[in-house]
């Protein structure tokens, strides 16, 4: 901790405007900083620079203010942070636990759709069926000197072998701390095999969000992620990479999730309540607490 100081973060995407559920993560993790004395920090996971927006944040900093929240400058973002997530890559990649793929979605969808009852992962996308897996030195090198796209998939059998070897144990269970909402500590078993092979680095940019996030909390000496439900399984795969590269790992939080009238979660992709939107229509910072349940 730096100075010895819970830290706290808020990391949005600025691809579209906060919503209902934002101001709940948001003022959760803030709320957390007071009570414990703590850093606030807003992030801004802009590792998306094709759908990332500046309006989107600068609307982000406008609605959290309305909010009565505060952070501590300058705000990170990833776009400007490129390198540390190659080198981060680079590390995994020295280790032989990434691998390329050239695969399109096209040839991805075609593949699991001939595979029945095949399974997915937490995000409700198949896993991959490892179509370049076994690909060789001299077909990856040909497929790159042709200028064919790849992403760079963890191996995710490799890397849970690494990782059992890096704790010292082979039978020692992946695990985190976890805090309900009362603040009580409780360790939970990690399962990042269901994520299969993932994607590590993407096609476009030198990383994925798992590993971006990753090095950005023990970069800036994140000590508490607070974050919604829907993250919860994202977390075994945090840790697996936490323990790959050496990273000291943050406590979780998992909070409830805002839901909608029709039982789902709000979500920037179905026009969801913007705070931007109520804000307009009249309502009041306590208005929007109480929609929330926060006051």
């Amino acid at each position: 901790m730096k100075g010895g100081r819970p830290t706290f973060r808020f990391a949005p995407s600025p691809t579209g405007e906060l919503h209902l559920g934002h101001a709940l993560s948001a003022l959760t993790g803030w709320k957390w900083a007071q009570r414990l004395e703590g850093r606030f920090l807003l992030r801004i996971e802009d590792i998306d620079t094709g759908r990332a927006r500046q309006h989107f944040v600068d609307q982000i900093s406008d609605d959290l203010r309305w909010l009565g929240m505060s952070w501590e400058q300058p705000v990170r973002q990833q776009s400007q942070h490129f390198e540390i997530y190659r080198t981060a890559a680079a590390r995994l990649q020295g280790m032989g636990l990434l691998y390329p793929c050239f695969a399109t979605r096209s040839e991805l969808k075609a593949a699991t759709a001939q595979l029945p009852d095949h399974p997915s992962d937490p995000d409700c996308a198949p896993l991959y069926p490892k179509l370049h897996k076994q690909l060789s030195s001299e077909e990856i090198a040909a497929r790159k000197a042709a200028g064919q796209p790849f992403a760079l998939r963890l191996d995710m059998d490799r890397a849970l072998d690494a990782a059992h070897v890096i704790s010292g144990d082979d039978s020692t269970a992946i695990t985190y701390t976890a805090l309900d909402e009362s603040g009580t500590a409780q360790l939970v078993e990690a399962c990042p095999e269901r994520w299969g092979d993932a994607v590590i680095v993407r096609k476009d940019v030198p990383a994925s969000y798992h590993l971006a996030v990753v090095v950005d909390d023990a970069e800036q000496g994140v000590t508490h992620v607070t974050r919604g439900q829907d993250l919860e399984a994202a977390t075994d795969l945090h840790r697996l990479l936490q323990i790959l590269l050496g990273l000291h790992p943050p406590v979780y939080h998992h909070h409830r999730l805002i839901l909608d009238t029709d039982g789902r979660k709000f979500s920037k992709s179905d026009g969801a309540v913007t705070l931007r939107s109520l804000r307009e229509s009249g309502m009041s910072r306590e208005d929007v607490l109480r929609l929330i349940g926060e006051l």
